[in-house]
C-alpha cells in the first residue's frame, strides 16, 4: 500500500479539517497537528480550548518555547509518522504552521523515503486578516507544493477538493 504524508496549512478558519475529513471519506487517513502536545500542556496551565487571537498567540508562543527547549512539538510528530508507517492507514495529513517545522519536518519524512507535499489552504476572506503571532501571520510565506483555494460552499467543496486532491496531491 503506497503511504503519503501532507503537510498542510493556512490560516484559521479557511477549513484545513474540513478538507483533511473530506480526504477521509474516500482513503484511510490519520489528521495530526504539531500543536497538539502544546494544547495539552496548555490546558494543564489553564488554557480553556479558545480560538481567540490571545489564545493563537498564547499556544504560538508557548510552542515556540518547546521547540526551544526539546523541540516537542517534531518529536511528537515523528511518533505519529513512526506509527503511521505500521498502520494500514494510506494518508497522514500533518498541520504545521512555522516554516521553519515545515523544513524539519519535511526532511524527516523524505529521510524516511515517503512521498510528502507541502499544501496551502486558502480563503479570499481570510486572506487579510491578522491573528497577532508569527504562526499564523506568516503561514502563507512558504513555497507550498500546491495551493488549494477554499471559496466554494461546502456542497460544492467535497467533489472540486478530491478532484483537485487526488490530480495534485497524491500524483
Amino acid at each position: 500500500m503506497k503511504k503519503y504524508v501532507v503537510i498542510i496549512n493556512g490560516k484559521g478558519g479557511v477549513g484545513k479539517d474540513t478538507l483533511c475529513d473530506i480526504v477521509s471519506k474516500r482513503y484511510c487517513v490519520k489528521n495530526v497537528s504539531s500543536i497538539t502536545p502544546i494544547k495539552q500542556i496548555a490546558q494543564i496551565g489553564g488554557w480553556k480550548g479558545g480560538k481567540e487571537n490571545k489564545d493563537r498567540k498564547f499556544l504560538a508562543d508557548l510552542k515556540k518555547l518547546f521547540v526551544e527547549y526539546n523541540d516537542l512539538p517534531f518529536e511528537y510528530l515523528k511518533e505519529e509518522m513512526n506509527l503511521f508507517l505500521q498502520k494500514e492507514q494510506e494518508i497522514l495529513f500533518v498541520h504545521i504552521r512555522e516554516i521553519e517545522e515545515i523544513k524539519k519536518f519535511l526532511e524527516y519524512v523524505v529521510s524516511k523515503d515517503v512521498m510528502c507535499k507541502t499544501l496551502l489552504v486558502t480563503r479570499k476572506q481570510e486572506q487579510h486578516k491578522v491573528y497577532g503571532n508569527e504562526a499564523d501571520d506568516m503561514a502563507e510565506q512558504y513555497q507550498y507544493d500546491v495551493v488549494y483555494q477554499n471559496d466554494m460552499p461546502l456542497k460544492e467543496v467535497e467533489k472540486d477538493f478530491m478532484i483537485f486532491f487526488e490530480k495534485n496531491v497524491l500524483q
